[in-house]
C-alpha cells in the first residue's frame, strides 16, 4: 500500500481489538518516530500495553474501546508546534495504515497517565493518537468540494475557467487534504494556488477560524496530505 492509497483507506478507529503490536511493528513505528522528533524537533513518544489513557469519562463519551496503544504528541512550546505535530504525526498515521493498522486523533478524550512519558523543560502534550488493530475499518464522512477549500489567484489572468491555468497537481493535492482528519470534521483550511515566481510554484496554506479549535493540528495534517496528493513538484508554501 503507498502512502496515496493510506490517505484513501484511512478513516478513524475508535474501537481496537484487544491485540498487542507485533514487535517488528513497533521497532517500524519507533524509527520513524526517531527520525521525525530530529526532522520536526518533536518529542513524540510509542506507549504500548497501557491502558488507562483511554478508560476515562471521556473516552467512554468517545467510544473508545481497547486503545491500549497510543502515541504522545508532544514538543517544545512555540507558535507553530501545533502545525509540526499535525504534520508530522500525519506521517506516522498514514505509515501506520500500511502496516494494517488504524489511527484516531484525540485531542481532548485521553488521560494523561503518570509515569507513562517524558517531557522536557518548555515542553508540552498537543495531542494523543491511538493506534492498533480495529474492530473495522471505520467509515468516510461527508467531506467539502475541492472548490470550497481552494482557489487560484490566476483566476485574475482574465481566464474564466480557473482549470485552464491552475496546474493539475494542485488539484490533486487538495482533493488528498480533503480526505485529511479534522476536529469534528470541521475542515476549516484552504489552499491556494498563486503562480510562478522565480522558477518555483507557489501555495499558500490557511487554517481558518473555528470555535472548536485544533485548526493548527488540522492544517498541518492537510498539509501533508497535499503534498502527498501533488506529488513531486518543485513549489514552496507561501
Amino acid at each position: 500500500m503507498t502512502i496515496l492509497e493510506a490517505i484513501k483507506a484511512r478513516h478513524s478507529v475508535r474501537a481496537y481489538k484487544d491485540q498487542p503490536l507485533s514487535e517488528e511493528i513497533v521497532k517500524v513505528l519507533e524509527d520513524e518516530i526517531v527520525k521525525l522528533n530530529k526532522e520536526g524537533q518533536l518529542h513524540i513518544q510509542l506507549i504500548c500495553n497501557e491502558p488507562k489513557a483511554f478508560q476515562g469519562t471521556l473516552a467512554k463519551y468517545g467510544k473508545f474501546r481497547n486503545a491500549n496503544n497510543y502515541l504522545v504528541m508532544a514538543g517544545q512550546r512555540a507558535d507553530d508546534l501545533d502545525e509540526r505535530i499535525g504534520y508530522y504525526g500525519e506521517h506516522l498515521v498514514l505509515l501506520a495504515q500500511t502496516l494494517g493498522l488504524n489511527t484516531c486523533w484525540v485531542g481532548l478524550s485521553y488521560s494523561k497517565v503518570p509515569g507513562t512519558y517524558l517531557l522536557d523543560e518548555g515542553e508540552k502534550i498537543a495531542s494523543y493518537i491511538a493506534i492498533g488493530y480495529g474492530e473495522t475499518q471505520g467509515v468516510g464522512h461527508k467531506i467539502k468540494t475541492v472548490e470550497q477549500v481552494s482557489r487560484s489567484a490566476l483566476r485574475t489572468l482574465g481566464s474564466n475557467n480557473a482549470s485552464e491555468v491552475t496546474p493539475s497537481w494542485f488539484r490533486k493535492g487538495v482533493e488528498a487534504a480533503l480526505l485529511a482528519p479534522t476536529a469534528v470534521n470541521q475542515q476549516k483550511f484552504s489552499f491556494e494556488y498563486l503562480g510562478m515566481k522565480d522558477g518555483r510554484h507557489q501555495v499558500r496554506a490557511k487554517r481558518g477560524f473555528s470555535l472548536i479549535g485544533y485548526t493548527q493540528i488540522d492544517l498541518g495534517i492537510a498539509k501533508y496530505h497535499f503534498e502527498v496528493g501533488a506529488g513531486k513538484v518543485n513549489y514552496e508554501w507561501i
